[in-house]
C-alpha cells in the first residue's frame, strides 16, 4: 500500500502541475501578459512544480533532509539521465547562448548552493538570498527576451494562451491543479519516509533517487517530446532552467517556510552536493565540443547516473564489495571521464584550427 501511494502521489503530482500550467498560463494571457513572459514563469514553476510541492512539504514536516535531497537529486537526474536520454534518442543542439550564459549560470548557483550546504545547514538568510537570486534571475530573463524580441516566446505556450475559454474554467484548473500538487506532496512524503525506515536507509537516500526522478517527469516529457519534435536546442534550454529554477526557488522557497534551518547530512554535504557541482561542470566541455551533445556523450551521460545510483545504493545497504566499488570508481571511472573530456576538447580544438586554416587560405 506504500509503495500504491507513492505511485498516486507522483501521478497526481504530473496532472496537478499540467493542469496548473494550462489555466495559469490562460488566465494570464487573458490579463494582457505576453506569451514571453508566460514562458518564463509560469511554465517554468508548472514543470519544477512537482519539486517545488514535495520540498516544501517535507521542510514544513520537519523532513528537512529530504528537501533538500529532492532538488540535489532531481539537479542530477536532468542532466544525467534527462540529457543522456534524450541525446541517445537524437543528438542535441546546443545554442550559443547556453554555452556562453546559461550553462555558466547553472554552474556558478551550483557552486554557490554547494558553498551555502557545505557546513550541513541551510540557514534561513541563506534561503533569502536564493530566492532573491531567484527574483533577479527572472527579471534578467524578461529584459533579455524583450530586447531580442517576441520571437523568442515558445510557440507551443502562445497556442495554448489564445485558446479562448471562460476565466472561471481557467481559475478552476489552478485550482484543481494547486490541489492534487498538495495532495501529491503529502501522499508522497510520507510514503518515502515509510520506505526509507521500512528499508533501513536514511530518507535522504530516496529523496535523491526515487523521489527525484518521479518528481522529475514533467522535465523527460518535455525534453524527450522536444527532441522527437525535432527541436533539439529546446531539451538543453529546458533542463539546465529546470536547474537552475530548482536551486534558487525550490531550495529557497523550502528554506524560507522551513521553521528550522534545512539540514544536509555528512554524505549529501560532502558526496551528493558535489556530485550535482560535478555534473553541472561536465556539461561545458561536452556542450563546447561540436557545439552539440552527441549520442556517446549521452551514453555517457547514462553510464555515470547508473553508476552514481548503483553506488548510492551499495552505500545505503553496506554491500561487502563497497569498498572495491569505491576504488573502481575513484581511481578507474573519474579519471577515465576525464581523459575522455579531454580527448574530445582536443579532438574539436584540433578541427577548429584546420577549419580556420582552410577558411584563411
Amino acid at each position: 500500500m506504500t509503495w500504491m501511494l507513492l505511485g498516486a502521489g507522483l501521478v497526481l503530482l504530473i496532472i496537478g502541475a499540467e493542469l496548473l500550467v494550462r489555466g495559469a498560463a490562460r488566465l494570464a494571457a487573458s490579463f494582457g501578459v505576453p506569451a514571453l513572459v508566460i514562458g518564463l514563469t509560469v511554465v517554468a514553476f508548472g514543470t519544477s512544480a512537482p519539486e517545488l510541492a514535495v520540498s516544501m512539504k517535507s521542510a514544513w514536516s520537519g523532513q528537512t533532509e529530504l528537501a533538500i535531497a529532492n532538488v540535489v537529486g532531481s539537479n542530477i537526474f536532468n542532466v544525467l539521465f534527462i540529457l543522456g536520454l534524450a541525446a541517445v534518442v537524437s543528438p542535441l543542439m546546443v545554442s550559443r547562448q547556453l554555452i556562453r550564459q546559461d550553462v555558466p549560470i547553472m554552474i556558478l548557483i551550483s557552486a554557490v548552493a554547494a558553498a551555502m550546504a557545505w557546513d550541513g545547514i541551510l540557514a534561513f538568510r541563506e534561503a533569502v538570498v536564493l530566492f532573491t537570486g531567484l527574483i533577479v534571475y527572472t527579471v534578467f530573463l524578461f529584459i533579455q527576451g524583450r530586447r531580442k524580441g517576441p520571437q523568442l516566446a515558445d510557440g507551443d505556450v502562445a497556442g495554448l494562451s489564445e485558446k479562448a475559454v471562460p476565466a472561471w474554467r481557467n481559475l478552476l484548473l489552478v485550482v484543481a491543479g494547486l490541489v492534487l500538487l498538495v495532495m501529491g506532496s503529502r501522499w508522497l512524503v510520507q510514503s518515502a519516509v515509510t520506505i526509507a525506515g521500512s528499508l533501513g536507509v536514511s530518507e535522504a537516500v530516496i529523496g535523491l533517487t526515487i523521489i527525484a526522478a518521479g518528481t522529475s517527469l514533467p522535465e523527460v516529457m518535455t525534453s524527450v517530446m522536444a527532441t522527437l519534435r525535432g527541436q533539439r536546442d529546446i531539451a538543453i534550454g529546458n533542463v539546465v532552467g529546470s536547474n537552475v529554477f530548482n536551486l534558487l526557488c525550490v531550495l529557497g522557497l523550502s528554506g524560507l517556510v522551513s521553521p528550522e534551518p534545512l539540514v544536509a547530512g555528512s554524505q549529501m554535504a560532502s558526496l551528493d552536493i558535489p556530485v550535482m557541482l560535478g555534473v553541472a561542470l561536465l556539461c561545458l566541455p561536452l556542450f563546447f565540443t561540436g557545439a552539440a551533445l552527441t549520442r556517446f556523450e549521452g551514453s555517457l551521460f547514462l553510464m555515470l547516473y547508473v553508476c552514481y545510483v548503483w553506488y548510492m545504493v551499495a552505500l545505503a545497504l553496506a554491500v561487502d564489495y563497497l569498498p572495491t566499488l569505491q576504488v573502481t570508481i575513484g581511481y578507474g571511472l573519474i579519471p577515465l571521464v576525464v581523459l575522455v573530456v579531454a580527448g574530445l576538447l582536443g579532438r574539436d580544438l584540433i578541427a577548429r584550427r584546420r577549419s580556420n586554416g582552410a577558411a584563411s587560405q
